[in-house]
């Protein structure tokens, strides 16, 4: 018989680093990526909050954003 092995992906130690936040992030300051603009887009479109969207965001500006309207929204 083998013994079980941890699986981080369904049981993660609560006190890791997996989540920084994104004023951290080394690559923080780059340009969003296209599946963050994406996404904010449509956050912004069913928030009625359109001018929460603009295309010159970073990474870490696009990330608090989509997280605001995400807590907004209540996802």
């Amino acid at each position: 018989m083998s013994t079980p092995t941890h699986n981080p992906k369904a049981d993660p130690a609560p006190d890791t680093n997996t989540v920084k936040d994104p004023a951290d992030w080394t690559t923080g300051d780059e340009p969003m990526t296209g599946a963050q603009a994406s996404y904010l887009k449509t956050l912004t479109e069913q928030a009625n909050a359109p001018e929460q969207f603009s295309e010159d965001l970073s990474k870490a500006e696009a990330s608090q954003r989509i997280d605001g309207l995400r807590e907004q929204l209540g996802m």
